[in-house]
């Protein structure tokens, strides 16, 4: 059965990141750092924000470091160098993306790193605890923590929420977006 989930989550994952792809190829630096009217953030929001956190999801499954770092930050020019998961949709509205070809090259870093993660993944691992019950404050009230089971939230538990189930979450926001800059949807 491990095997199973597992080829799944791969496949999802890598759909997901496909996604992604497609939209930051048909999309240019007006396009993510436009601004519809304040209380929607901007494309450049969910683009930083969720490929940000995915790299940061990975430190807290795995124990590896994430990839953001202050020379990336020199590279890709956020506006606001923070995921923003902690922070107020009017902080969060200044977000903008400073060179676009290297947040692209970002995120295909961090996208890569979590598909190779998951051809070399145990099955065992799946099980894992990653964070144990009782839930810090920060993690108790996330939909991670609604999905733990008894123990806490295992690895497959993090990875289906933090990685692909908030993917496809900001993903939805992308492809709404798109429309107020003029471009259309990606899926049906």
């Amino acid at each position: 059965m491990h095997d199973l989930l597992i080829d799944s989550l791969r496949r999802r994952m890598a759909t997901m990141h496909g996604l992604y792809y497609q939209a930051t190829s048909t999309m240019d630096l007006a396009h993510v750092n436009h601004v519809e009217r304040a209380g929607t953030l901007p494309i450049a929001f969910s683009l930083f924000h969720y490929t940000n956190m995915e790299d940061a999801s990975f430190m807290l499954i795995t124990g590896v470091p994430p990839v953001w770092d202050e020379s990336w930050q020199e590279r890709v020019q956020v506006e606001v160098n923070d995921h923003g998961k902690h922070r107020t949709v009017d902080e969060m509205m200044a977000q903008r993306i400073g060179n676009y070809e290297e947040f692209c090259t970002y995120q295909r870093t961090v996208f890569d790193r979590t598909e190779a993660w998951l051809t070399t993944i145990d099955p065992d691992e799946l099980e894992r605890i990653v964070v144990p019950r009782p839930f810090p404050d920060q993690i108790a009230s996330t939909y991670s923590a609604r999905v733990a089971g008894p123990e806490g939230i295992t690895v497959l538990d993090a990875t289906e929420c933090w990685m692909y189930q908030h993917g496809l979450r900001h993903m939805g926001e992308i492809e709404l977006a798109r429309s107020f800059v003029g471009l259309g949807g990606m899926t049906s």
